[in-house]
């Protein structure tokens, strides 16, 4: 769950719903300008392969959905922990990703692949094991990242192994189909794992004050101003800046601008509550009452 205090109210945003708003800045993804999902080199079946990017970004966060249906709770206001809170146990964290991986491996190994590279350059960058600053996550890109990912060196280098198990094994079915075969190539899997990563950092910086603005304290739901850094535009070789500033309320100018549509709508689903709250006796009866309100922002070229 993403907590969010503003103006005396508390906006609480779920993993599932972050993730599907990223998903759907991915199949708004590409214009003149910046390749689309899927067309970053040439491939055998670009169209499917976008389809599988875009799953895969929508979904990068499946691994929440259980613990979203029923959540830990906090002692001190009674509702669903934030996500910072949860990810103090190392082992209750990497839990989500051992769902989440493998979810749609089955029929989707490429959509499992991308997914185990965003929780592999998450604790690879936290743990120094093969840190590579193009992969860094824009959590990441001022302050700590042990403060997200736990302290816990030994137990983090272990579960950057255990991603690499699992990458090897999807990679291995991926490279014996002759249709995806060259999907695994740097060219490819290179710009989609970055741009899960960039999308999950901005859908975040709508659904919660998670992302470190350039200067002073992180405000979140549109309102920071800060830089989208190693951006794959038309291949992996050709990256960019993309700079992102709230023009008025709710309404975001990117330069250069990514997106097939101008302005492109959006809307973040949150419960917000009057702060401070009063705990629920039953909090499935009371959350469920919790109607969700469609915050609205748009993305626009200067």
């Amino acid at each position: 769950m993403l907590k969010t205090l503003r103006d005396k109210k508390m906006w609480l945003v779920s993993q599932p719903d972050h993730a599907e708003l990223a998903g759907l800045l991915a199949a708004n993804w590409g214009n003149d300008e910046f390749a689309c999902p899927g067309q970053f080199a040439s491939a055998n079946d670009p169209e499917q392969l976008r389809a599988e990017t875009v799953l895969a970004i929508a979904e990068h966060d499946n691994g929440w959905w259980e613990w979203e249906a029923t959540p830990e709770l906090s002692e001190v206001d009674g509702l669903p922990l934030d996500l910072t809170d949860v990810l103090k146990n190392q082992q209750d964290a990497m839990n989500r990703w051992r769902l989440g991986i493998p979810r749609f491996s089955r029929d989707h190994p490429y959509v499992s692949l991308l997914i185990s590279f965003h929780a592999y350059w998450l604790y690879a960058h936290g743990s120094q094991t093969d840190p590579d600053p193009v992969f860094s996550h824009p959590l990441f890109w001022k302050g700590s990242s042990t403060r997200i990912m736990g302290e816990r060196l030994e137990i983090t280098r272990g579960f950057v192994g255990e991603i690499k198990e699992m990458q090897d094994a999807l990679i291995a079915r991926l490279r014996k189909d002759r249709t995806c075969a060259a999907w695994i190539d740097t060219e490819h899997l290179n710009p989609h794992a970055r741009l899960l990563q960039l999308l999950d950092g901005l859908s975040l910086s709508l659904c919660s004050a998670l992302i470190p603005p350039r200067i002073g304290t992180a405000k979140g739901f549109g309102d920071d101003e800060f830089d989208l850094l190693e951006v794959p535009r038309r291949s992996w070789e050709d990256r960019v800046t993309i700079e992102v500033k709230p023009a008025s309320e709710r309404r975001i100018v990117c330069e250069p601008y990514p997106f097939g549509v101008d302005p492109l709508p959006v809307a973040v689903p949150a419960r917000i509550l009057d702060w401070p709250a009063e705990p629920a006796a039953h909090f499935q009866s009371w959350w469920h009452s919790e109607r969700k309100q469609l915050i609205r922002f748009e993305y626009c070229s200067r």
